[in-house]
């Protein structure tokens, strides 16, 4: 991917905004318009919502989950908290078209509309946001999105975004003619993660075996808990917590699995002790159906337990 160009690699993009556009839209808006705010009197609102969309993508440009779910309905934020971060940042791609982190900017153009610029080391887009169609408690605008190398206008994504009034503050509504609505796409998202989740649970267990050994190599035993091989608050590493493991992994939950370490083969932590690593999915069908087991000799076995941890007598991964 990184090979292509800028403007080749945008258009690809492409193809992801209509992965959001398989929502129904009839009964969402009549579950969304429950939650639409009593008080019609936008001049009363914090902040437009021009400014509400410019942050919003501009949060979704630096995949800060924290500051894009501020932009969501109180419906969609609850389900937002319940996808799993690769679901969450998936979401959040969609949004400015790019795959990877950015940093973005923002200025005006000369009628003093927003424009978000969001630069990643592969390439960056132009997010322009046109004039409000207000309609009491609703907003539209228009947005254009280009390749910020598009000087012409060649490859221009033309897109009507809608932002309703929720407690006083605008939140995201709709993609175009489609509302967003992450309850009735969470599920579905998060199944359509499981290939990848399970994927990262097999690395993740037989990363976990490395550094368990490294460690033993450094400190002349095992460790006693995954925790040891996390990096340290402060100073540098130690056998307290050794850095030999990312800070997500080393609490015994990623990427919709979790894992447990256990010493096997002895009282004690020392030379002959051996370990075994089990990973099981964090919500079984949703997160991942596949357990997997790095036995004592360092073999990788996986079978569906259904959500339970597996065992050494499960079919072998090679």
């Amino acid at each position: 991917m990184h090979s292509r160009p800028a403007s080749k690699r945008f258009s690809a993009r492409l193809v992801l905004i209509h992965l959001l556009l398989i929502l129904t839209t009839c009964s969402c808006f009549a579950q969304e318009s429950s939650s639409k705010s009593d008080n019609n009197n936008t001049a009363s609102a914090p902040s437009g919502p021009s400014a509400a969309l410019r942050d919003a993508l501009s949060a979704a440009c630096r995949h800060s989950e924290k500051d894009f779910a501020a932009f969501l309905t109180a419906r969609n934020r609850d389900s937002f908290s319940r996808m799993t971060p690769a679901t969450r940042l998936s979401l959040m791609k969609r949004f400015v078209l790019l795959d990877d982190s950015g940093k973005p900017s923002a200025s005006v153009n000369p009628a003093g509309r927003p424009i978000v610029r969001c630069e990643t080391p592969i390439g960056a887009a132009e997010i322009q946001i046109g004039g409000t169609d207000l309609q009491d408690n609703l907003a539209f605008l228009p947005v254009e999105v280009r390749d910020a190398t598009d000087t012409v206008g060649g490859n221009v994504i033309h897109i009507r975004m809608g932002l309703v009034l929720e407690n006083r503050e605008w939140k995201l509504l709709s993609i175009g003619l489609v509302l967003l609505d992450l309850p009735a796409l969470e599920v579905e998202w998060d199944t359509a993660e499981i290939g990848n989740n399970e994927q990262a649970a097999i690395e993740a267990v037989r990363r976990i075996a490395k550094a368990a050994e490294a460690y033993r190599r450094t400190y002349t035993h095992l460790p006693e808990s995954l925790a040891n091989l996390g990096p340290p608050l402060h100073g540098p590493p130690n056998g307290e917590a050794a850095a030999l493991l990312d800070p997500d992994l080393s609490t015994g939950i990623k990427s919709g699995y979790t894992f447990r370490y256990v010493i096997r083969g002895g009282v004690s932590v020392g030379i002959a002790a051996k370990f075994e690593i089990a990973a099981t999915p964090s919500t079984y069908g949703r997160t991942g159906r596949r357990s997997f087991f790095l036995d004592a000799d360092g073999k990788v076995h996986s079978a569906d337990h259904q959500g339970a941890v597996g065992s050494e007598a499960d079919p072998k991964i090679e």
